[in-house]
């Protein structure tokens, strides 16, 4: 088994469970080999705790001639150019949500990975773990049937109350769909396959925020994208979705996802997790049954992507969270801002084949 060589660009909150599960959990795939932050401080911090891992400047790390695999998490904003600059470099990437800020940008950099045949892979990973995984075998077992619809609800009052830098969350790239909409849909289009239409509204119900968090407790943000969205979704299997995020409610009692079928319904584990409960009501028991998981990986388990796409790779089959559904992804969260600009349905011009399931035993143990 190969190891591939990773360097990591962005050494921000989200990276801890990064360095931590590819250093560990997934060590026999993938070896950290340098890092690089625009802040020197914590880039020094990561070399410090794992001496195996050498700090250096992002130019100098593209041009590293034995580093395969770029790990890219930095702050939205910057996914496009960095992503851009290892698929130049000729490596691999795996970059966090969302992939890039545009569609442009989208098309460009999966066009460009393709001519130089690289892999571009995307956050969120969690699809892959263990309670997602069971939810995607039981729709492929047929026990709920053929499904017919689905719901899908996010909803807090936003970050600025414990986020310590709160605000690119309000700013182009962030509000309540680009920030958590990929886990919810990548979720939906693992088990259901793409999308064809959808239609939407949103809107910006704070035109202001304060943030409370202590390090900034105080500071003014000015809202720059909608923060309450509600769209409507028809895959291309026929089944009807509908998905609310939203930064804009103080509380609520929503399931995070269901699907529906023609024998029976589902209770799906809140996406931003790699575990969690899966229960399913079917018509013949008719009452909900918690089932026990079916594939491994339900810890916080960030970094199996990057891990996926090496095996991938090694073995010359499609990686599950690949660039076409990042950017199909990608498509239809900015299709339900068009739909409520505009007051009509999107018609998708994306297309991504629905990614392929996990093996029911660990690729790494």
């Amino acid at each position: 088994m190969k190891r591939f060589k990773v360097g990591v660009v962005g050494c921000g909150n989200i990276s801890g469970i990064y360095f931590k599960n590819m250093t560990e959990m997934f060590a026999r795939q993938l070896e950290v080999v340098a890092c690089a932050d625009l802040i020197p401080e914590r880039m020094n911090a990561v070399a410090e705790k794992y001496p195996g891992i050498k700090p250096m400047e992002t130019a100098a790390l593209m041009a590293d001639p034995s580093i395969d695999i770029i790990v890219n998490l930095t702050i939205p904003k910057s996914h496009f150019a960095v992503s851009m600059m290892a698929v130049e470099a000729g490596k691999h990437v795996y970059a966090e949500k969302p992939m890039t800020l545009t569609r442009e940008e989208g098309r460009r950099l999966v066009a460009a990975a393709k001519a130089r045949n690289v892999r571009v892979a995307n956050a969120p990973d969690t699809v892959l773990g263990g309670g997602h995984q069971t939810c995607r075998k039981l729709i492929d077992d047929g026990v709920i049937g053929t499904p017919v619809s689905a719901t899908a609800f996010m909803q807090c009052h936003g970050h600025e109350s414990w986020h310590p830098d709160p605000e690119f969350y309000y700013q182009v790239g962030g509000g309540p769909m680009f920030d958590m909409g990929p886990y919810y849909l990548t979720a939906l289009v693992n088990m259901l396959g793409p999308v064809a239409r959808v239609t939407g509204s949103a809107r910006i119900s704070f035109p202001e925020r304060t943030i409370t968090s202590e390090k900034k407790n105080g500071t003014k943000v000015k809202v720059e994208v909608p923060t309450h969205i509600a769209g409507v979704m028809d895959f291309s299997n026929g089944a009807i979705g509908t998905i609310i995020t939203t930064f804009d409610v103080w509380a609520a009692g929503l399931p995070c996802i269901q699907v529906h079928g023609s024998l029976g319904s589902m209770n799906v584990p809140d996406p931003n997790g790699f575990g969690g409960d899966v229960q399913v009501w079917t018509t013949d028991k008719r009452e909900w049954v918690t089932v026990a998981h079916t594939h491994p990986y339900p810890e916080n388990s960030r970094g199996i992507g990057v891990a996926d796409m090496a095996a991938c790779i090694e073995a010359g089959v499609p990686h599950s969270a690949n660039g076409d559904v990042a950017y199909h992804v990608l498509d239809i969260m900015h299709a339900f801002h068009d739909a409520s600009a505009t007051g009509r349905h999107v018609l998708m011009e994306s297309h991504c084949v629905r990614p392929p399931a996990q093996p029911m035993v660990s690729r790494w143990v």
